[in-house]
């Protein structure tokens, strides 16, 4: 596994925290005198005046045994040559030339420790870069930890969902951690919400189509083989093969404007009249309506011909929303009932209501109102008429809404934005 944001933040740890350290010794050295060094030389010059002083009075015997008692650190900084072997490459702090008690002449020097703090690398005491050295890969080693884990993890995560397991979360993984990382665990755990329920609806979606289209092939099934057991009833098994091959071709129809709501493909850019459609949607229902008996009636508020009702997208998608809930509203309106329909224009906004009195929708149906082929526990349908409703206003940036009406019946909600409001 290639670590490569290990190596660049040790690397760019080591030139900052090289660059500082040097900038500090320098600063010290050049700004800040060395405290010790005067009472090194004072305790240079009084080592050398006591070996000096042992030599004088037994030569290097005495001072052996006088060393004796001293600290084995002192004793290795004060060195007696004679004067005439050859000088020392270093120099000493203090020097002296003494004569022992037989004549002979001696050089008493007082060295520096070898690896004193004036040793190292670069001026530094070895003991600091080995704290410098021992410390940059600890923090090196450690935020690249912090960094690479949860990346790691993320990694794993889109991997699990490549392989289709939706049901990959790495926001618990980061725990009580709050930066920019963990905000993208966050994130992604979102997509995989969404993608978990589009998969969903989906896979529902296409269920759904196979029951549906299942009845309506069993139907044609079943009129092609009455035609071939009895030739006589010809005609009518013909009528009922193109019944049930218009059913087919509007349900495919539908699907298809469905696929292209979801992907926003239908909305125009045209303008057209609001209330014109409402009316001419409302026209064509009551002919549909004289059948059972049924009054749709329709108000506009306020009723002035110079107030404009006009917005922008789809006028046929609209129409064929607003007509989806109106013949709903007349389908389950009990005979001799009304549907009421009222637009209202609230500033920037349309608003159209539509009434009925018919049974109302089950409370536990109305999760599944406008979804395809939406179905209740007790198996009331709803089919793609609403589903294609709700969609179609969705992408003129309108919404549909539904509410139970006490005692009975059903109000649905249209919101659109005017011309302008909606992008």
């Amino acid at each position: 596994m290639k670590r490569r944001l290990f190596w660049k933040i040790l690397i760019g740890f080591w030139l900052t925290f090289i660059i500082i350290t040097q900038g500090i010794w320098l600063m010290f050295t050049l700004l800040r005198p060395d405290q010790d060094v005067s009472y090194m030389r004072a305790f240079a010059r009084v080592s050398v005046a006591a070996a000096s002083s042992a030599i004088q009075q037994g030569g290097p015997g005495a001072l052996a045994e006088e060393q004796k008692a001293w600290p084995q650190d002192w004793r290795a900084r004060v060195q007696v040559q004679p004067v005439a072997s050859p000088m020392n490459r270093r120099a000493p702090i203090a020097s002296q030339t003494v004569s022992a008690p037989d004549g002979a002449s001696y050089r008493v020097s007082y060295y520096p420790q070898r690896g004193s703090r004036n040793h190292g690398i670069f001026g530094i005491p070895m003991e600091v870069v080995i704290v410098v050295v021992v410390g940059g890969l600890g923090f090196s080693a450690i935020l690249a930890w912090y960094l690479t884990q949860p990346i790691q993890r993320m990694q794993a995560g889109f991997g699990d969902l490549a392989q289709g397991n939706f049901a990959t979360r790495l926001g618990p993984a980061m725990g009580r951690r709050r930066d920019e990382i963990a905000d993208l665990a966050h994130d992604f755990d979102k997509m995989a919400v969404r993608l978990e329920e589009l998969v969903a609806a989906r896979d529902r979606l296409l269920a759904d189509v196979s029951h549906e289209l299942r009845t309506p092939l069993a139907r044609l099934n079943l009129a092609i083989g009455l035609a071939k057991q009895d030739p006589s009833k010809m005609a009518t098994s013909l009528d009922r093969i193109n019944g049930e091959a218009a059913k087919l071709d509007e349900m495919v129809g539908e699907l298809l404007t469905l696929a292209k709501l979801e992907s926003g493909q239908s909305r125009g850019e045209d303008y057209f009249d609001f209330a014109e459609i409402v009316k001419a949607v409302v026209q064509d229902a009551r002919f549909e309506a004289a059948a059972k008996r049924v009054d749709v009636l329709l108000a506009i508020e306020p009723d002035d011909e110079n107030v404009e009702w006009i917005t922008r997208g789809s006028g046929r998608l609209v129409a064929r929303a607003i007509e989806n809930i109106v013949r709903n509203a007349v389908r389950y309106s009990s005979e001799g009932g009304k549907v009421n329909a009222v637009l209202r224009r609230d500033g920037d906004r349309f608003n159209l209501k539509v009434t009925d009195e018919g049974p109302g929708i089950p409370e536990e149906a109305m999760a599944g109102l406008f979804m395809p082929f939406g179905m209740s526990a007790d198996g009331f349908g709803f089919g793609l008429g609403l589903a294609i409703a709700q969609r179609a206003m969705a992408v003129h940036g309108g919404s549909i809404s539904a509410r139970n009406l006490q005692p009975k019946g059903l109000e649905m909600a249209v919101t659109l934005p005017a011309a302008g409001e909606h992008g």
